[in-house]
């Protein structure tokens, strides 16, 4: 499969952009994020560094739709996508300006994956695009086998994301309900967090399926609605 057939098949999420980017742990990484979007030049990569469950897929689509309101050719795909399709998947990636790969770490120590991220970010800069990757951490801690690689993705801006804190998660929950249209009083939004997995994803989760759920409820959430729908 072509990378022009990938990239026709990947969506960006409604839901993720910079202005809904809640939680105060990483918004001036965000901030530094959208600085870059404005002004690129003279930044050759981006790597956002962090836990699973720190926000980076979010700030990377984040960037794609600001690149798309701008007028630019972006993609945002995970390397998970492209792995069953082989290293050649990256080929023609470099024609849109701005390229952001998720997970670029899942393919830490296969040397030929590395050679052809290696050779794509050459094929960036000489387009004059603008790579963004996110990672689980920095790129000099990753069993990394390409040393030009991880020279390459450690000489660029890197921006670390912090592990959210229970105010943070609550922020985000209840401002996620918000945009759903879902009315969640403070007790509830409570109740919610001492029984919810402590992952944001998880939590986020819960909140999707209390949304499917919510209808017959009139997007009240209660105590006992809540209770029902979970099996809590």
């Amino acid at each position: 499969m072509s990378a022009s057939q990938l990239v026709l098949g990947v969506k960006l999420r409604d839901d993720a952009r910079f202005d809904n980017f809640h939680g105060d742990r990483n918004t001036d990484a965000a901030k530094r994020l959208e600085a870059v979007c404005h002004q690129p030049a003279g930044v050759p990569v981006v790597a956002l560094c962090g836990d699973s469950d720190t926000g980076k897929s979010h700030l990377l689509q984040a960037v794609c739709h600001y690149g798309e309101n701008q007028g630019k050719a972006v993609v945002c795909i995970s390397i998970a996508e492209l792995q069953p399709f082989g290293p050649e998947a990256l080929s023609g990636l470099e024609a849109q300006e701005i390229i952001c790969l998720d997970d670029l770490d899942r393919i830490a120590g296969d040397r030929v994956w590395e050679e052809a991220i290696f050779h794509l970010y050459n094929r960036i800069q000489d387009q004059g695009g603008l790579l963004m990757v996110s990672l689980s951490d920095l790129p000099a801690n990753l069993p990394f086998e390409l040393p030009d690689l991880v020279s390459r993705l450690s000489h660029g801006l890197t921006i670390q994301l912090g592990i959210y804190r229970d105010d943070d998660r609550l922020k985000i929950l209840m401002a996620r309900a918000e945009k759903r249209g879902l009315v969640m009083a403070d007790d509830v939004a409570g109740y919610i967090m001492r029984r919810a997995p402590r992952r944001l994803g998880d939590l986020l989760g819960i909140l999707d399926i209390l949304d499917e759920n919510s209808l017959q409820a009139q997007r009240r959430l209660t105590i006992p609605f809540v209770k029902a729908v979970m099996g809590w």
